[in-house]
């Protein structure tokens, strides 16, 4: 049998947490507190609304490492579903996966950076797309080159977008420094509609799953993946909350949810107009944070879904850099393909992403499902970490997850048909795979 490389257990605790930090906070806490602000009755449950975001994240949290633990695998969510629900149903979420869910997340994380680094140094005509093609390609030559660049790279943006939060929040603090904290609790804003404000900070804390498809790498075999989820969550719902308070000192309730930029609104108030620049250069550092890691994780689905379907197969290649290269060259391909779709038509990629929600809290949801279906169904595996509070915290995610199915879908309304589009493209490659397969059973032996 031909040696084949395979995934090796590299990533230590501190790589996987700043996977987790730079994975959950890309550009959404500069842009979701004034969506959130505006559906909110006052400053109380604008901040409980964040505070609520991270508690059920970390509940989820500690349903997938429980899952990662036991069964460590670079397929992620798509080996628990696979072990749940059978091989046929995980592999549409992988597909789903590999053609929207995250080179469409890769491609509007690279738009919007394009748009902050044509201000500082245009191109010329579509500046804004030639910029979010080459931080694509530029981070995935990075992760062509090896594990430990596309690591080092990550922990270096997740410090840099680390400080550069910091210094939002100290802007907010020094613009409102006169500013009575009781009064703005209590600041109302008009109607409300409190589950969509819900919706948009849990969108925000969106991500922290993706460390899943690390499990196999995690160099604590044991406590890696669940240390890095615990920290590195807990350091982002603190992040938040006190970038909220900021928000809130600066501008009050109303003011956030009049800006449509609140983080830049705050800066320019703290520190004057001159500061714009550095500003930029934050979002910057905190989209090329969230791009990298979700190179890193997107790519190992894909390699997953190369190495149970043959018609897949030259993408379950594992190479000795500490990476699935062909991987990571197809992903790149079809984020600046979606980069070049947007460049020709505003409205068609936004839709396009965003009516994907269904389809990604669909599998999530499955994945809840999935904790407590193992416990059935394999009391006797070795699990190295074990939720707490079983089974409330699994019901807690599960019931959590199924309301924002349920939102996503009413969000998004008759658009919804077309993640099912997506979803059923994916019947011709197992079609094709099967086909394959009784290609290959027929052949005489030799």
């Amino acid at each position: 049998m031909q040696n084949q490389e395979v995934p090796q257990r590299r990533l230590s605790t501190f790589d996987l947490i700043c996977l987790v930090f730079g994975t959950v906070v890309g550009a959404g806490i500069f842009k979701a507190p004034s969506i959130v602000a505006a559906q909110s009755g006052s400053g109380v449950e604008f901040l409980l609304a964040w505070l609520i975001g991270g508690l059920i994240s970390i509940a989820g949290a500690l349903c997938y490492a429980e899952l990662s633990t036991t069964y460590p695998s670079a397929g992620g969510e798509y080996h628990f579903l696979s072990r749940s629900f059978g091989k046929n149903l995980a592999f549409f979420y992988v597909w789903a996966r590999a053609t929207v869910i995250v080179t469409g997340s890769m491609a509007i994380l690279a738009i919007t950076l394009g748009d902050y680094m044509a201000a500082i140094w245009p191109l010329g005509p579509y500046s804004n797309f030639i910029w979010a093609m080459g931080v694509i390609l530029t981070l995935s030559l990075v992760n062509l080159i090896g594990i430990h660049q596309s690591t080092f790279t990550q922990n270096t943006f997740t410090i840099l977008e680390f400080l550069g939060i910091v210094a939002v929040i100290v802007a907010g603090f020094y613009a409102g420094r006169e500013t009575p904290s009781l009064d703005l609790l209590t600041q109302t804003t008009g109607d409300t509609n409190y589950g969509l404000a819900m919706v948009f900070v849990l969108l925000t804390f969106g991500g922290w799953n993706e460390v899943a498809y690390a499990s196999a790498e995690a160099r604590d075999e044991k406590r890696g993946i669940w240390r890095a989820l615990l920290l590195g969550l807990g350091a982002v719902t603190i992040m938040y909350l006190l970038a909220n308070v900021a928000y809130l000192k600066a501008l009050g309730l109303n003011g956030i949810a009049n800006s449509p930029a609140a983080a830049y609104d705050v800066f320019i108030l703290a520190f004057g107009k001159g500061s714009a620049m550095v500003f930029g250069l934050i979002v910057i550092f905190s989209c090329l944070n969230s791009i990298n890691a979700t190179i890193i994780f997107g790519a190992r689905s894909n390699y997953a879904m190369g190495n149970d379907y043959r018609v897949f197969s030259w993408l379950g290649k594992w190479h000795s850099s500490g990476n699935p290269r062909n991987s990571i060259i197809v992903q790149a391909g079809v984020a600046c393909g979606l980069i070049l779709f947007a460049a020709m038509t505003s409205q068609g990629f936004k839709a396009l992403v965003e009516f994907t929600a269904p389809v990604f809290w669909f599998f999530v949801l499955l994945v809840g499902v999935s904790v407590i279906m193992q416990r059935v169904r394999d009391p006797d595996a070795a699990r190295p970490f074990k939720v707490p509070l079983y089974p409330i915290l699994p019901l807690v995610f599960i019931g959590s997850t199924a309301w924002l199915l349920w939102s996503s879908l009413v969000y998004t309304g008759a658009g919804a048909w077309i993640s099912l589009v997506v979803l059923l493209s994916g019947c011709i490659p197992l079609l094709l795979n099967r086909r394959h397969k009784l290609d290959t059973a027929s052949e005489p032996a030799t």
